[in-house]
C-alpha cells in the first residue's frame, strides 16, 4: 500500500545499548528486566498457550518470511487449530483467501484474484511460502487490513469525519499511549507532515484497531490466532497488542526478528522475544528492470516515482506519467504493466501510451540485450 502505510513501513523505534553479547543466531526472551538467552523451542511453546501470537516482519527481508514460516511450523506442530492473519490483505479480498486454502485456486489465480500487486506492490515469493504452508496444512487465511482509502480518509479529515459506513466495521481505537504518539510524532515530521499530527496518528490507529479486531474474533475459541503483520505495528505492544488488550484479547504474545547487528542494542518490553537472523554474504540486488514505482489513482496507472538513472528516466519517462497502454494494450491496472514488462525478453522495445498533462504521446523502451 502506498502514502500512510509507506511512512509506517519506515517506522523504527530506537533500542537502549545494554551490551549484551549475542550468539550468530537463536531466541532471545525480552518480556524481563534484560534480554536473555533462550534454549530453542522455550519460547515458541510459551507462545502457543496463548490467545493470539503477533509474528513481526521488514516487508521486504526474505529471511524475515523464513523466520515466520519457521515459527508458523512450531506453533502448528503445538497447536494445530490455528488461523493466519496477514497484513498484506484487505477484507474485501477474503473470499479468494478462503478458496485458495481449500485449493481452487492456482498461484497466478490466486494473486489476481487478491490483487496483489495493486494492493501490496512487493514481490510475491517472499510470501508465497506462507500461504503454500496455510494452503497444505488447510489453515483459515484470514485478510486484516483495510483498504487504502480509509486510512488516506482519516489521514486528510480526521477520525470523527469519517462516516461510520464508510469505516468497513472499525470501531474507534483505544488512546496511544505517550511513547507511541512521540514516535509517530517524529515519524510525521521526518516525511514532511503532509497531514496534521493528529491526522497522522489516528490513520496509524485506524490501521492498528482494523487488524486488532480481526485477530480478536479469533482469539480464546480453541485456535491459535497469528497475525503476520510489519514490525513497526508491533514493537513495545504500543500498536495492533494495545488495540488487541483494548478488545479484551489479554493473552497476546509478539515475537519479532532482529538483525545480528542490532542484537547488542535490544530493549526489554520491545517484545516477548526476539530472533536473531544469522548474517548472510550480502548479494548485490539487480537493478529493478524499468525503474518505477506505481501506483493506482482513480482507474489510472500513475507513475509515483522514477528511479534516478533507470532505464525508464533514460527513456523520458516523468514522475505523473499515466500509462495508457503497453505493447498496444490498454493498461488499467498495475498488474497488467508488471505483466507485460516482466514477460518481454531482453532487447526487445515496449511501447509505451502516456498521458501527461492534456497531452497524450508514445514513448519506446528498449530493453538492453542481456549481457
Amino acid at each position: 500500500m502506498k502514502s500512510i502505510a509507506s511512512l509506517v513501513f519506515l517506522i523504527f523505534f530506537p533500542f537502549t545499548a545494554l551490551g549484551q553479547e549475542c550468539a550468530p543466531a537463536g531466541w532471545l526472551r525480552l518480556d524481563g528486566e534484560r534480554p536473555a538467552a533462550v534454549a530453542p523451542g522455550a519460547l515458541v511453546a510459551d507462545m502457543a498457550r496463548r490467545d493470539v501470537v503477533l509474528l513481526g516482519e521488514q516487508h521486504l527481508e526474505a529471511d524475515h518470511h523464513r523466520w515466520q514460516l519457521q515459527t508458523l511450523a512450531q506453533l502448528h506442530a503445538l497447536r494445530p487449530q490455528m488461523v493466519i492473519g496477514f497484513e498484506a490483505f484487505p477484507r474485501r479480498v477474503q473470499p479468494a483467501l478462503d478458496k485458495w486454502v481449500a485449493g481452487g485456486l492456482t498461484v497466478p489465480q490466486f494473486l489476481a484474484e487478491t490483487q496483489w500487486d495493486e494492493v501490496w506492490n512487493t514481490p510475491a515469493e517472499l510470501y508465497l511460502p506462507l500461504f503454500e504452508f496455510a494452503r497444505l496444512n488447510r489453515i483459515p487465511m484470514v485478510a486484516l487490513n483495510v483498504e487504502k482509502k480509509l486510512t488516506e480518509a482519516v489521514a486528510a479529515k480526521g477520525w470523527d469525519a469519517i462516516p461510520e459506513r464508510e469505516r468497513e466495521g472499525v470501531t474507534r481505537p483505544a488512546p496511544a499511549p505517550k511513547a507511541y504518539l512521540d514516535e509517530l510524532a517524529r515519524v510525521h515530521k521526518e516525511h514532511g507532515g503532509k497531514t496534521t499530527l493528529r491526522n497522522f496518528v489516528e490513520a496509524q490507529q485506524t490501521w492498528d484497531r482494523a487488524m486488532a479486531q480481526a485477530l480478536a474474533r479469533h482469539a480464546g475459541g480453541g485456535a491459535l490466532a497469528v497475525g503476520i503483520i510489519g514490525s513497526g505495528h508491533l514493537r513495545y505492544g504500543h500498536g495492533v497488542g494495545l488495540q488487541l488488550r483494548d478488545l479484551g484479547a489479554a493473552r497476546v504474545g509478539t515475537l519479532l526478528p532482529v538483525e545480528r547487528a542490532q542484537c547488542k542494542e535490544l530493549m526489554a518490553g520491545l517484545a516477548d522475544g526476539a530472533f536473531v537472523i544469522p548474517e548472510q554474504a550480502a548479494v548485490k540486488p539487480p537493478p529493478p528492470r524499468l525503474g518505477v514505482q506505481l501506483e493506482l489513482e482513480g482507474g489510472a496507472v500513475r507513475l509515483a516515482e522514477v528511479i534516478s538513472g533507470s532505464l525508464a528516466e533514460r527513456t523520458g519517462l516523468r514522475k505523473g506519467d499515466v500509462i495508457v497502454a503497453a505493447a498496444g494494450k490498454p493498461v488499467t491496472r498495475m498488474s497488467e504493466l508488471i505483466g507485460t514488462v516482466r514477460a518481454l525478453p531482453d532487447g526487445t522495445w515496449l511501447p509505451l501510451a502516456i498521458k501527461r498533462g492534456a497531452e497524450t504521446q508514445e514513448i519506446v523502451v528498449k530493453f538492453p540485450p542481456a549481457k
